[in-house]
This record gives C-alpha cells, sequence and structure tokens, in this order.
C-alpha cells in the first residue's frame, strides 16, 4: 500500500499570511502549487473583537458565517468578494482586512459541484447540493432541513469523519459537530467551550457512510424549512488524521502519530469545559519555531495566544508532540482533532518528511 496518494498537500490546503489594509487587496497563495480556494476560513490575528469568518463556494462570495458564535448568515457585500485561481479578493471589512491588522485564512479546495434529487436517485431522503473533491476527502454540503429524520448525500465516495454544520437562517441555533471518535450519539458545538453532551436526535443515532449522512429532529442539524451547511471530512493517508487520545498532564508530553508533517491542528477538549485550539505551520512566536506555535479559538474573537510561557509543543516528521500540561491540549483528559498536513512522513515515491 502506498505511503499517501497525495505527495503535495498544498494543492488541497494551505495556510496564508498577510496585513490587511482596509480597502481592497488580492490575496495570493503560495505553496508548491497554485490552490483555487473553495473554502475560506479567516481571522484576525491581533484583533480581540473580530469574530472567525468563513466563506464558501457553495453559498457565493460575501456571504458569511462566524464560528464564535450562533448568529445567521450575513451579506458583507466588503467581506470575501471573490474565489480566484491562486486565492482569494478581499474589501474593506475589518473581518478580513482591517488596517493594519495581522491576518490568517486557511483554505480547502473541493471544486466538482454535485446535486442531488434524492427522489430520483434513491440517494439519502433530504435533497442537497454543493462541492466536492474525493482526492482529498473534503465536501460543502448544502440542504433544506425536514424537521424528520432523514439521510443526506454529501458528496463525497468516503465515509467522513468530521461533519461541522450550522443553520444558514436561525440566528439561536449553535454549530454542531460530529467526530467519529466521539460517535453518532454525541455532539459538539464549534462556538461553544462546553464538554461533549450525550445526543441521540443531532446525528439520528446512525454513523455516516460513504455516500450519506444522518440527521434526526434535532433543530440544530434538521430544522424544518432552515437552510444549512455541513463541511464534510473524509480520512486520507498521508494528508489527514481525525483521531482522539487521552492527555498524560505532563510537561514531558505525549506523541500522537498523524503519518505527515502537520500544517494544521485543530484541538477540543471533550470530557470538561474548555475552548478550542487552532495551530498552523505559520504561526510562531518570538524564537519560533518549533516549539513556539501560536493558536486561535474558534469559538472566541480573542486575539492570538501562545502556550505556556516556555514552549508547547512541536509539529514533527510523522505527527506531534506536547512539552505542556496545559489543560485545554495535555491535561488528565480525552481531547478530539482534524489535522493536515503539509508533507506525507513519506511520500508515494518514497521521499521521507524532514521535522521543522
Amino acid at each position: 500500500m502506498a505511503y499517501t496518494d497525495i505527495d503535495d498537500p498544498s494543492v488541497y490546503f494551505q495556510t496564508t499570511l498577510y496585513t490587511g489594509n482596509g480597502g481592497t487587496q488580492t490575496i495570493t497563495n503560495g505553496g508548491n502549487s497554485d490552490l483555487k480556494p473553495d473554502f475560506v476560513w479567516g481571522k484576525s490575528r491581533n484583533g480581540g473583537s473580530e469574530y472567525h469568518q468563513l466563506y464558501d463556494i457553495v453559498r457565493g462570495v460575501t456571504k458569511v458565517i462566524f464560528s464564535t458564535t450562533e448568529d445567521a448568515e450575513e451579506t458583507k457585500a466588503t467581506g470575501l468578494t471573490a474565489f480566484n485561481s491562486d486565492g482569494f479578493s478581499v474589501g474593506a471589512d475589518d473581518g478580513l482586512n482591517k488596517n493594519n491588522s495581522t491576518q490568517v485564512a486557511w483554505q480547502w479546495k473541493a471544486g466538482t459541484s454535485f446535486t442531488n434529487d434524492a427522489s430520483g436517485t434513491s440517494i439519502g431522503s433530504i435533497d442537497s447540493a454543493g462541492s466536492f473533491n474525493n482526492d482529498a476527502g473534503f465536501s460543502i454540503c448544502s440542504y433544506t432541513g425536514t424537521g424528520s429524520a432523514g439521510t443526506i448525500k454529501h458528496g463525497l465516495n468516503s465515509t467522513p469523519s468530521i461533519i461541522i454544520l450550522k443553520n444558514r437562517i436561525d440566528g439561536d441555533i449553535f454549530w454542531y459537530v460530529y467526530h467519529k471518535s466521539l460517535g453518532n450519539d454525541t455532539e459538539l458545538y464549534l462556538n461553544g467551550n462546553d464538554a461533549a453532551p450525550s445526543s441521540t436526535s443531532a446525528w439520528n443515532d446512525t454513523n455516516p457512510t460513504s455516500s450519506v449522512f444522518s440527521v434526526g429532529s434535532h433543530g440544530g442539524t434538521n430544522a424544518s424549512g432552515q437552510a444549512t451547511i455541513a463541511y464534510c471530512f473524509a480520512e486520507k493517508q498521508g494528508y489527514s488524521k481525525f483521531s482522539s487520545y487521552v492527555g498524560n498532564n505532563s510537561t514531558a508530553g505525549g506523541f500522537h502519530h498523524t503519518g505527515f508533517k502537520p500544517a494544521f491542528i485543530m484541538i477540543k477538549r471533550t470530557d470538561a469545559t474548555a475552548d478550542w485550539r487552532i495551530y498552523d505551520n505559520k504561526r510562531f512566536r518570538a524564537g519560533g519555531p518549533n516549539n513556539k506555535l501560536n493558536y486561535l479559538e474558534p469559538n472566541t474573537t480573542d486575539a492570538e495566544a501562545d502556550t505556556d510561557s516556555g514552549g508547547a509543543w512541536d509539529m514533527l516528521s510523522n505527527g506531534f508532540k506536547f512539552y505542556t500540561s496545559e489543560a485545554s491540549i495535555n491535561g488528565s483528559g480525552t481531547y478530539i482533532y482534524m489535522a493536515f498536513a503539509e508533507n506525507p512522513f513519506v511520500t508515494s515515491t518514497g521521499v521521507p518528511a524532514t521535522a521543522r
């Protein structure tokens, strides 16, 4: 079996840093390959009052939702104004382009459109449409809830390990997250710091399959007549890893194998109250890299911060290792994570990655 089918992860995922100018500008991606993003998740790094802003090609430019809050979708005419062949364009809105603000944008590629008339195809029971990329295991799926248990075509040909979804219309409904390590009777809230509560109605007590995911009568995942957007991720060897671990509450650390050098890691403690954390391979505090990684919290507006004062953890050639007992990432608790690669540990031609 090949080590990976994706030798260049930058084709499908990139983190890009830039500085806002308060006017208009085009952000161009780097990496080894041009990336036309279909999903852009941005945040002001030094702005403590700006929400995380999420745009995608399915809902269209200027249509933003915020991971920080349960607010409904908004239209920002001067937000993200174009998805380009190698990046995106922004207007003067402070969220993505505040003058002199440092910004980060995490970007994923889908790229192939789909529509599904469930009654005509007999795939699922609720109509859906979106964009998918089977090579990278990523899809953006839009549907309208029915209020009754049903199944929804997600567009992929493999089973999602993570589903992150939001009701676009109702500003009182949280973000809901399915993670394979927690199972189909548990939910997480992307805009909250809660421990993972049990819920049989959110995912209808049913695991996703390679063609559909299930929703119950829960208003968070299937409110009647409400447009909903879902981001679905299936694991791909050497490119993405969606798993869990038990913290050891020790500065001696604990190693977690991914099979690649990470470019992005999002972590959530699930047995106790704790904020989400996002780390990447571009944002370091003074003295970095390697173990001086800054983090942002999807459920808060907080500016970028660092983990501990003496160094937090390493992104290694085949995983990550902690050197902290901080409760949010390595206390005596249980955690889930999603990670994407900078480089596979070994390419399909046998070329090894190196640690930073």
